[in-house]
C-alpha cells in the first residue's frame, strides 16, 4: 500500500529520476500498445518446421561454458547441443519466474479498483505471461529435452518469497526476472546463427516484455518514494537474496551431464569464467543503474547484490 494518493504525484513527486508519471496515463499507453502489438505463439510461430542443421539454439557467446578450457575441448556438434539444454533450462527458468509474477501481480491489485487502468493492465500482463509459460513448453518439447526445474529449495524459496514479499520487492524481482532474459534475448531473435524458431520465441517475448518493464519501472519508482520506510528497507534486503538466487539459478547443472559433461568440472568452469561473469553483469547493468538510482541498493542488501554477481 502507498502513503501517497494520485493527486500529489501530479502536484510535483519525484525521485532522483525526475517527475513520477500518472499511473493512469502510464497504463492506458501500455494498454494501446498491447492492443496493437500482442502475438498468439500458436499461430504466429512454425512449431512443425525442422531444426536447421548447424544452427545454434542460443548465441554461443551466452551459452554458459563459452571461453573456458573445457568450451574448447568440446565438438561443436557437443556444443550446440549444450546451447540445446541451456535454451531448455532457460526456458523452464521463465516459466518458474513467470508463475511467481503472476501471483505477485494479483496481490498488487487485489485491494485496488478493478475498472481502473492500473489494474487493467496489470491483468493483461498476466494474460502475456499466461501465453510466455505455453510458449516457453512448448519450446522445451519441441527441442527434445527434459524439462528443468529449478532446485527444490529455490522452488520453496520462491514460495517463500511471493508471500511476505512487500509491493516495491515483488517489482524490484519482476525486473530482476524480465531485465537480464531481455537482454540475452536482444541478442538472440536477430542473430541468424541461431533456430528460427528459438528466434521467433525470443522476438515475440522481447515485443511484450517490453511493456512489462514500463509497467514495473514506473511502479518500482512510485513504491520506492511512497511505501513505509520499513518496507524498503525490507526490500533492499529481500531483493538482494532473490538476486542471489536467481543468480545461482540461471545455470541447470543436469545440462551439463546431459550432454556427457562431468557437472562439477563444468560448474567449477563456469563460476571461474571472466567471461561468463562479465555477461551477467552486463546483462543486469541497466537494471543495476536504475535500482542503484531509485535508492534499492542500499545498505546490506548491496553486499548480497555483490555476491550474487550481478552487481561488479
Amino acid at each position: 500500500m502507498t502513503t501517497t494518493t494520485e493527486a500529489d504525484a501530479l502536484e510535483g513527486l519525484r525521485d532522483a529520476l525526475g517527475l513520477l508519471k500518472d499511473r493512469e496515463q502510464v497504463a492506458e499507453r501500455l494498454l494501446d500498445s498491447s492492443a496493437k502489438h500482442s502475438f498468439d505463439p500458436d499461430k504466429e510461430l512454425d512449431w512443425d518446421a525442422p531444426f536447421e542443421d548447424g544452427k545454434w539454439f542460443w548465441p554461443p557467446e551466452l551459452v554458459s561454458l563459452y571461453g573456458t578450457p573445457l568450451w574448447k575441448r568440446m565438438s561443436e556438434e557437443q556444443r550446440i547441443d549444450l546451447s540445446r539444454h541451456e535454451a531448455a533450462a532457460l526456458a523452464s527458468l521463465g516459466i518458474w519466474f513467470e508463475l511467481i509474477l503472476m501471483q505477485l501481480l494479483v496481490r498488487h491489485v487485489y485491494d485496488k479498483a478493478a475498472t481502473s487502468a492500473h489494474v487493467r493492465y496489470a491483468l493483461t500482463e498476466i494474460e502475456d505471461e499466461c501465453r510466455h509459460s505455453k510458449m516457453f513448453a512448448r519450446l522445451v518439447t519441441r527441442g527434445g529435452t527434459p524439462h528443468y526445474p529449478v532446485a527444490r529449495v529455490h522452488h520453496n524459496l520462491g514460495r517463500l518469497f511471493k508471500t511476505i514479499s512487500t509491493t516495491p520487492g515483488s517489482f524490484t524481482a519482476t525486473l530482476l526476472g524480465e531485465e537480464i532474459l531481455d537482454w540475452m534475448q536482444r541478442l538472440t531473435f536477430p542473430d541468424e546463427r541461431v533456430q528460427p524458431l528459438v528466434r521467433g520465441v525470443t522476438r515475440i517475448h522481447v515485443v511484450e516484455e517490453a511493456r512489462h518493464v514500463r509497467y514495473a519501472r514506473e511502479e518500482l519508482r512510485r513504491q520506492m518514494v511512497t511505501a513505509p520506510k520499513w518496507s524498503k528497507e525490507f526490500t533492499r534486503l529481500t531483493s538482494g537474496e532473490f538476486a542471489r538466487v536467481f543468480s545461482v539459478a540461471f545455470i541447470n547443472p543436469e545440462v551439463y551431464t546431459n550432454v556427457g559433461l562431468d557437472k562439477k568440472e563444468a560448474m567449477a568452469q563456469v563460476k571461474a569464467s571472466g567471461h561468463r561473469r562479465e555477461i551477467m553483469q552486463t546483462g543486469a547493468k541497466r537494471l543495476t543503474d536504475f535500482l542503484d538510482d531509485i535508492g534499492v541498493l542500499r545498505g546490506p542488501g548491496r553486499q548480497l547484490w555483490r555476491a550474487s554477481g550481478l552487481l561488479a
